[in-house]
């Protein structure tokens, strides 16, 4: 931060550096130190008085202090060009006398009069460009995880399910169909044993198991 030192006061910084945004106030701070023994009266001017409010701009540094000076820029209903600023500040400081006080100080006192020296220091106004909002947060994601992370864990966990559901449904397809195979092999069985039969016929019991083995055999090939 750059200041100035005159034989009065240390002024810092020379740039008021404003971080402009329409229609909202802004305001900076300037430091005034006196390093000497004696009482130091200050006074602020501005270029553009309508558009600054300085608090205080006039008062009293004391010997082996500082005063800390408000600037604050009125809300602008336009931006200007160039985010370019031609305002300037005047400061002035005097000499003045152990019993003054603020409400004494007049702006004869910081005419330029022989034997009176007056001190000035020149301020310059800079525009600076608004800060940036953050960046938003999708709603429902948790607090410091990434919309894009929220997706991925959910397609994740998604995936997972899915693979899950089937690896399940082929272990009950792969069931059914050695159950079924199973049946036939026994009907298979079954049917030559009715072929050896010596009699030939076929009782009205066996005819009765045959019937149910194909219903079921039916039931398990149509639910695979």
């Amino acid at each position: 931060m750059s200041s100035a030192e005159t034989e009065l006061l240390t002024i810092g910084p020379l740039e008021l550096k404003f971080a402009f945004e329409l229609k909202k106030q802004i305001s900076c701070s300037l430091q005034l130190s006196n390093k000497t023994e004696n009482h130091v009266a200050f006074k602020v001017k501005t270029t553009n008085p309508k558009k600054y409010c300085v608090r205080p701009n006039t008062g009293i540094v004391l010997p082996r202090s500082t005063c800390d000076v408000i600037v604050t820029m009125q809300a602008q209903k336009e931006a200007p060009a160039d985010m370019q600023c031609k305002d300037k500040f005047l400061l002035q400081s005097v000499v003045a006398s152990a019993v003054t006080n603020p409400k004494d100080i007049t702006q004869e006192m910081f005419n330029k009069e022989p034997g009176r020296v007056v001190e000035e220091c020149k301020l310059k106004v800079i525009y600076l460009p608004p800060p940036q909002p953050p960046s938003p947060v999708a709603e429902g994601s948790e607090e410091g995880s990434s919309p894009r992370q929220s997706l991925t864990e959910n397609d994740n966990q998604n995936g997972s399910e899915a693979k899950s559901l089937i690896y399940r449904l082929t272990e009950e397809k792969a069931g059914a169909l050695h159950q079924s195979n199973r049946l036939r092999q026994e009907l298979e069985i079954m049917r030559r044993d009715i072929s050896k039969s010596r009699s030939g016929g076929v009782s009205f019991k066996f005819v009765i198991v045959l019937g149910l083995i194909g219903v079921v055999m039916g039931y398990i090939l149509k639910s695979s």
